[in-house]
């Protein structure tokens, strides 16, 4: 059951990465650079971290999408989609970055976790921003998949503690209240289109 569970986590990674990319090629989904970059160091990192902590094959899918993501966050960098970049960003994506050494000092790999989960979560932040003032730059699907791709994935995983559900179980919880906020500042947008027709809606 583990393996059938690592095999379709596997399969919805690619479903979901697959028109993603397409999409950022031809310009209709603006991925923030910061974000990516963060998100394939800490995901590929702790890919081994599972493994220390006795993921077995539950931990293949992180993997998986340690390298895709790697993949995509040089793709973003040669694109240069982002809308804009703010100081705020900077910001986040320097603390981001000067976390991740710290896991290489930790011989514990739930310590190591815990710092890359941290570095993680601080690289959502520009996306957040992102996706606040530019709500349709996002498809929510592609966080919805990997939401229930990270649900299966844990269900796969030989041993469940600390060390191998923080880093997936977080990456869940933060893709919920990224599609949540999007879809109430869709909601929020449209009303004042509707109330002032007047006004340029947002890409």
């Amino acid at each position: 059951m583990r393996s059938l569970l690592t095999v379709i986590a596997i399969l919805l990674t690619f479903y979901a990465y697959i028109p993603y990319i397409k999409g950022i090629r031809i310009g209709t989904i603006q991925p923030h650079v910061f974000s990516w970059i963060i998100w394939g160091a800490t995901t590929f990192i702790v890919f081994f971290a599972q493994v220390a902590g006795h993921g077995g094959v539950g931990s293949i899918p992180i993997g998986v999408s340690g390298i895709i993501t790697v993949f995509v966050a040089f793709f973003v960098y040669h694109k240069r989609s982002d809308i804009q970049i703010t100081k705020s960003d900077w910001f986040f994506f320097g603390l981001a970055l000067s976390s991740l050494p710290f896991w290489f000092y930790f011989s514990d790999p739930l310590a190591a976790v815990l710092v890359l989960t941290l570095a993680d979560i601080l690289g959502f932040i520009p996306t957040f921003r992102k996706g606040y003032i530019f709500p349709n730059s996002e498809p929510l699907g592609f966080y919805l998949i990997f939401l229930f791709r990270n649900f299966l994935a844990m269900v796969a995983l030989a041993e469940w503690n600390t060390t191998t559900l923080l880093f997936p179980g977080s990456a869940a919880i933060a893709c919920v209240v990224f599609v949540v906020m999007v879809k109430i500042r869709k909601k929020k947008i449209e009303s004042i289109l509707d109330s002032q027709p007047d006004k340029i809606p947002l890409i």
